[in-house]
C-alpha cells in the first residue's frame, strides 16, 4: 500500500510541475487572465494534495481500511477538481463544447478532498497514542 501511495503521488507530482510549466509557457496569452487564475488554482491544489498523499504513506500503522480510503479519496480528488479545472479553464481552446456536468467535477472533488482529510484525523484518534 505504502509503494502504491508514493507512486501516485510521484506521478500526480509530476504532472503538477508539467501542468505548471505548461501554464506559465504555452497558455499565457492563449487564455483569460481569469481562466490563468483558474488553471493555478488546478496545480496548486493538486500539488496540496500529492503532499497529502505523501503524507498518508507515513501512516501505515494506521488502520489499512481508512488510510486506504484516504488515499482513492485524494487521488479522486485531484482527477475531479484539478482535472475538471484544468479542463474548463481552457473551454475556449477546446472549442467551447465542454459537457455542463463537467461544472460539478469540481466541487465534487472538493469534497473528496475535505473527507480525505476528516479520515486521516479518524484515523490519528482511533489509534492507542502513547
Amino acid at each position: 500500500m505504502k509503494k502504491r501511495i508514493i507512486v501516485t503521488a510521484s506521478v500526480f507530482g509530476m504532472l503538477a510541475v508539467v501542468a505548471g510549466a505548461f501554464g506559465a509557457h504555452s497558455l499565457e496569452g492563449s487564455i483569460s487572465s481569469k481562466n490563468m487564475a483558474v488553471w493555478h488554482t488546478a496545480v496548486e491544489y493538486q500539488f496540496y494534495n500529492v503532499f497529502a498523499l505523501l503524507f498518508l504513506s507515513t501512516l501505515t500503522r494506521y488502520k489499512t481500511t481508512l488510510i486506504n480510503d484516504c488515499y482513492y479519496l485524494f487521488s479522486f480528488g485531484i482527477l475531479f477538481f484539478s482535472g475538471s479545472l484544468y479542463l474548463l479553464s481552457c473551454e475556449d481552446l477546446l472549442g467551447g463544447h465542454l459537457p455542463p456536468i463537467l461544472g460539478i467535477a469540481t466541487p465534487i472533488g472538493g469534497v473528496f478532498f475535505i473527507i480525505g482529510w476528516i479520515l486521516i484525523a479518524v484515523a490519528a484518534l482511533k489509534d492507542k497514542l502513547t
